[in-house]
């Protein structure tokens, strides 16, 4: 009883800790080596102006569903989609709400390598190897090679779980209170100076250059659906966690356009460092691994000083990965909290043990087809059934009242037909196209 009580006390601060909390789960990897690479492949500026609009359009429906929803639970997935489906007299919620809380912990496994990778490179910019050693192709095919960063991936996951026992207040809200804000001044930093790199030009030009043309592709409207779902981290796990221990007097509306702002503010930061710098020094840009650590440690070499251009990138790197990680991990770890009554500590240990244990068999060639299906198959899967659940399971009247509460503006007619049918069609469409193109986010 002491534990599940302890649980139920230990909630976000205020709004802006649950804000930057939010904003730290949704900035990770897809902002920074997927939107650049995305917006570059399809127009440019042209590809912006669908990007924006399916991020207000989700975020105003999708996100704020998700918030709403654990909070109106008290609980994350396995607990609120229980309730849920207990308003309907059916027990079938509790297997429903596996599949975010599985989606959740598939993608930590694969992302916790990631980690690894990005402290790795982060030491060799501090030691200076980065600007001295071999090839970069050669270090990162040694690194993400079978087994080939075992010390370095347990200590990523072991830092991030230690930053967690703390519980949520002292915790997770502290360390993003911390990250997120270093995030955006370090991007910053480095945005300017790759400005005045000469030959830099050009890649403003493919950032932001419009090929209105590419807006006539159906293709460019996809992947910018996919972009900005996936980006906004709606998977129907992390952020009904998040959402599940927020106080009654917050606005969740006003939560979600801060999240949605800051996270397209972070994908944009990125491609004003990487692309930019990729084309001062004649390099193609990718996406994917390859652009982090093959392509940007190429770039370093070349630069003026660049070994503390390495060591601020990899280190802004690592807090937009740790505070996504923590987010994925929180879901299945509430889940042990929650259901089994056990202690924090306990559910951390376990988690641990079993994104450890499964993510070094993971290493090597088995990681892309891993993320691959998890989150082609699985996450938009937790985010559709999310969407169903709360407005449709849940009934128009009970999700517009869990929005509502906390809010002094009455919410407008807009939000049934946009939650009900636009987002929930959205997500569909996420799901079926993301299967047909192979992931499209």
């Amino acid at each position: 009883m002491k534990s599940k009580h302890t649980i139920s006390e230990d909630k976000f601060n205020n709004k802006w800790g649950f804000v930057i909390s939010c904003i730290g789960s949704s900035v990770g990897m897809a902002n920074i080596w997927m939107f650049p690479y995305r917006a570059g492949e399809f127009g440019g500026a042209a590809f912006l102006i669908p990007y924006i609009l399916f991020v207000v359009l989700i975020g105003f429906t999708g996100v704020i569903g998700e918030m709403a929803f654990g909070r109106a639970m008290q609980s994350g997935p396995l607990g609120a989609f229980k309730k849920a489906f207990e308003i309907r007299n059916s027990k079938i919620g509790t297997f429903i709400g596996l599949i975010p809380v599985i989606g959740s912990l598939g993608i930590a496994i694969g992302y916790s390598v990631i980690i690894g990778w990005i402290l790795k490179f982060l030491a060799d910019s501090i030691t200076g190897e980065i600007v001295s050693s071999d090839d970069p192709v050669a270090v990162f095919t040694g690194l993400s090679g079978e087994f080939g960063s075992i010390p370095w991936h347990l200590l990523g996951l072991v830092l991030v779980l230690i930053c967690m026992s703390f519980g949520v207040s002292r915790g997770i809200e502290k360390v993003n209170k911390v990250m997120m804000p270093a995030f955006f001044v370090l991007f910053l930093f480095l945005a300017v100076r790759v400005f005045f790199l000469n030959g830099s030009g050009p890649g403003y030009s493919y950032l932001f250059k419009p090929d209105w043309s590419a807006m006539a592709n159906p293709q460019t409207w996809v992947y910018a659906m996919g972009q900005a779902f996936f980006s906004l981290s709606l998977a129907g796990s992390g952020t009904v966690v998040y959402g599940s221990y927020l106080k009654s007097d917050v606005d969740i509306v006003s939560s979600a356009k801060y999240v949605s702002f800051f996270d397209t503010l972070a994908a944009l930061l990125a491609g004003l460092v990487i692309i930019p710098a990729v084309f001062a020094y004649g390099m193609e840009p990718n996406s994917g691994p390859g652009l982090l650590f093959i392509t940007i440690p190429a770039v370093i070499r070349s630069i003026p000083f660049g070994q503390v251009f390495a060591v601020i990138f990899f280190l802004a790197v690592l807090f937009a990965g740790v505070t996504s990680l923590m987010n994925l991990l929180e879901s299945p770890v509430e889940a042990l909290q929650k259901r089994l009554g056990w202690s924090r500590i306990s559910s951390i240990t376990l988690v641990g043990i079993v994104t450890a244990g499964i993510g070094i068999f993971v290493e090597g060639g088995l990681l892309s087809p891993w993320m691959d299906t998890i989150s082609i198959y699985v996450i938009p899967l937790g985010a559709l059934l999310a969407g169903i659940t709360m407005f449709w399971v849940c009934g128009k009247t009970f999700a517009r009242n869990a929005v509502q509460l906390g809010r002094r503006r009455s919410l407008g007619k807009w939000f049934e037909p946009m939650t009900r049918y636009v987002f929930c069609g959205v997500a569909v469409l996420v799901y079926i196209l993301g299967i047909f193109f192979g992931g499209i986010g």
